[in-house]
């Protein structure tokens, strides 16, 4: 995502004005309100695009573990008219990165594998040009895996699942740049990992985020969707503003794939998810430590970031966010201040990040 630019012929004298009267009217909805009421009534402004007979959003605000602000907005499904609550689940897209990255850290407590370890000692099917590559460098987008997404047919129609995407890194030799040599994002790495998960465990992913991280958490929302498996309990379906119309698109030949982005959860789900980030009842010390470390510097995106393992950081936040076919989504923390924001949405536009941002700052977040 590029920023769009602009041709003026004003002189710097003329432009420094305007970027001060810019600069403000940004800043306006960051202030923090005189009153609570005042910040609901912020708030409101800043989520005005997501209600009505429109699809949707759910925000949570959580301020030292509690919700301070807990909210639906919009609609889960036109054709129904059922309202988002907050207990709708969204398709996280890549906040679901988190998760995948979050199960290989468990294994590595368990001691079933080692973040070192090569990637081909899990899956040999890959070619002998990737032998360097490892553990680490897929979490962390080190790898230099070119995108599975290029390289699918043209004429695909059947929906790819992660052993679809190694059958076609299995047949890539070049690379982007030789292993832990640079940043390149890679949905094929995270959809590596979850067969790494599946191997290592000897269990499917979906069934090891049910019985590892899911209910040990009471996330009895939250699963991997697997056509033909269970149900999403409470379903939000994704839309895609089209000439002016709200269309369906909830759906697409890279959506089976679990890894990179299949799981579905509501922010009620997310709050326990956020909770045992704080202590050891999932993730021990070293974990955690690990999974929010600078271990590769976010380059080619439109963030000043870093990357951790299923998490980007920048300054004193921690934050993920997940785009696909009708769903945009993000959750920011800043584990200092005890705050967090997840915002999950049901449409392709607007872009939540820096809403969530904004929302944070009225709750006390830089």
């Amino acid at each position: 995502m590029k920023p769009a630019t602009t041709t003026s012929r004003a002189s710097a004298s003329q432009r420094l004005p305007r970027l001060l009267l810019s600069l403000l009217a940004l800043a306006a909805p960051f202030a923090a309100p005189a009153s609570p009421t005042d910040r609901d009534a912020a708030v409101d402004r800043l989520m005005q695009r997501y209600q009505g007979d429109v699809p949707g959003a759910a925000l949570l605000v959580l301020k030292d573990g509690q919700p301070a602000l807990r909210h639906g907005y919009g609609l889960a499904d036109l054709a129904t008219r059922a309202p988002v609550t907050p207990s709708t689940d969204f398709r996280l897209a890549s906040v679901s990165k988190q998760f995948t990255a979050a199960s290989i850290l468990l294994l590595a407590q368990d001691g079933k594998l080692r973040l070192d370890d090569p990637v081909r000692r899990w899956l040999p099917e890959l070619p002998e040009s990737d032998a360097g590559i490892t553990l680490h460098h897929l979490l962390s987008h080190g790898s230099g895996l070119i995108d599975y997404e290029d390289l699918m047919p043209p004429q695909t129609v059947r929906p790819l699942h992660d052993a679809d995407v190694l059958r076609l890194l299995a047949a890539e030799t070049r690379s982007y740049f030789p292993p832990g040599q640079g940043y390149r994002y890679s949905n094929g790495g995270y959809a590596l990992l979850a067969l790494v998960v599946e191997r290592a465990s000897g269990m499917p992913y979906p069934d090891f985020l049910r019985t590892r991280i899911f209910q040990p958490l009471g996330m009895s929302h939250s699963l991997a969707y697997v056509q033909g498996g269970p149900a999403v309990p409470e379903r939000a379906y994704g839309y895609t503003e089209i000439q002016g119309a709200w269309t369906r698109t909830d759906q697409s030949m890279t959506s089976a794939v679990l890894g990179d982005g299949g799981i579905y959860t509501s922010i009620d789900d997310l709050a326990k998810w956020d909770a045992a980030l704080y202590d050891n009842r999932l993730l021990d010390a070293t974990s955690r430590r690990l999974a929010f470390s600078p271990h590769n510097k976010v380059i080619g995106e439109p963030y000043d970031a870093t990357y951790g393992y299923g998490w980007r950081l920048t300054g004193d936040t921690v934050w993920h966010s997940g785009e696909t076919v009708g769903f945009r989504n993000v959750i920011v923390r800043w584990p200092k201040r005890h705050l967090t924001v997840v915002l999950l949405s049901n449409r392709n536009a607007p872009e939540p990040y820096r809403t969530a941002l904004a929302i944070g700052r009225l709750f006390g977040g830089d």
